[in-house]
């Protein structure tokens, strides 16, 4: 019965208003309040802030300085293989899997389909038919910045508007298509295995969504879809990022997809729902074809 009135809930509040006055109040510094609130929700969540590269809360002048905190450059060792990809976030398996021609296993009784995810691009949607996706749950005491599982050359970036559900294990179970409808931000990467989409998922309470190279992509909410292109890896303005470094970040929590072409990787088998992820271990390995290992090596560098 609780469960329903929670998800009812979900349906009934103002999500967009309770979402703006809790960007609001995230990005300013009130004094004592936002130290209030800062130490209030480290003890409810359990934040480990040993991790942390400033431990102490005073050195946060803003919520959000605190819930995006950096941590220590030994914190997350790094999967080194050259064909081993890395987990891109701290968090929880939600779901992973195959791709079911083009539909996406969400929870019992729900999925969604590939197209509907990546907002109509059709083109897009078909590399990834009968692929592989990962579907990553961020929760409040996690760290929230988000990185690349692999060596990538950005092509695109599309903004798309929606609703700002929840992302728990609880609404997924229970709210359809939920995160083909929530507000989200697709990532196009040209990687040595393809093409990779890696999509941050807004919802209630995100102030905003990040990418170190463009800033905030959703301070506006204007409620249309914004893309944009990228150039090749050696003209200017080109995006590429290597394994490990930073893409992004969610000013409170959220959710992570990975789209990965067919035949290309093989998830670490210890992979299950409900598994603690943790940013740089190991997420997958590419699938090699031992004849061509030195053309794969270089794939990237030439594209």
């Amino acid at each position: 019965m609780l469960e329903k009135i929670k998800i009812r809930l979900q349906y009934m509040l103002p999500k967009q208003g309770l979402t703006q006055f809790a960007g609001w109040f995230a990005s300013r510094n009130v004094g004592f309040v936002t130290q209030w609130a800062i130490k209030l929700f480290a003890k409810a969540y359990k934040v480990n802030m040993s991790e942390a590269q400033k431990s102490e809360f005073s050195a946060y002048a803003t919520f959000n300085d605190f819930f995006v905190r950096p941590l220590k450059e030994e914190a997350r060792p790094l999967v080194s293989g050259n064909h081993q990809l890395a987990q891109p976030a701290d968090g929880a398996v939600s779901q992973l899997g195959l791709i079911q021609d083009d539909q996406i296993f969400q929870a019992k009784g729900h999925n969604y389909t590939v197209e509907a995810l990546l907002a109509g691009n059709y083109q897009l949607a078909d590399k990834f038919r009968n692929g592989d996706f990962i579907t990553t749950y961020l929760s409040p005491s996690d760290y929230h910045r988000v990185h690349m599982p692999c060596d990538g050359l950005l092509t695109e970036m599309i903004y798309v508007p929606g609703d700002l559900f929840s992302v728990n294990p609880l609404t997924a179970a229970n709210v359809p298509n939920l995160f083909a409808r929530n507000e989200r931000l697709i990532c196009v990467f040209k990687t040595e295995m393809g093409t990779m989409v890696q999509i941050l998922v807004g919802a209630t309470i995100v102030g905003s969504i990040e990418t170190v190279w463009s800033g905030c992509v959703n301070n506006q909410r204007e409620g249309v879809i914004k893309r944009w292109t990228y150039p090749e890896q050696l003209a200017e303005n080109a995006v590429f990022l290597k394994k490990g470094e930073e893409m992004g970040r969610f000013k409170l929590g959220s959710t992570v997809i990975n789209l990965f072409e067919p035949n290309t990787i093989r998830f670490n088998p210890s992979l299950i729902p409900g598994y603690a992820t943790r940013m740089g271990e190991l997420l997958a390995e590419v699938i090699v074809d031992e004849t061509d290992t030195d053309s794969i090596n270089s794939s990237v560098e030439t594209q």
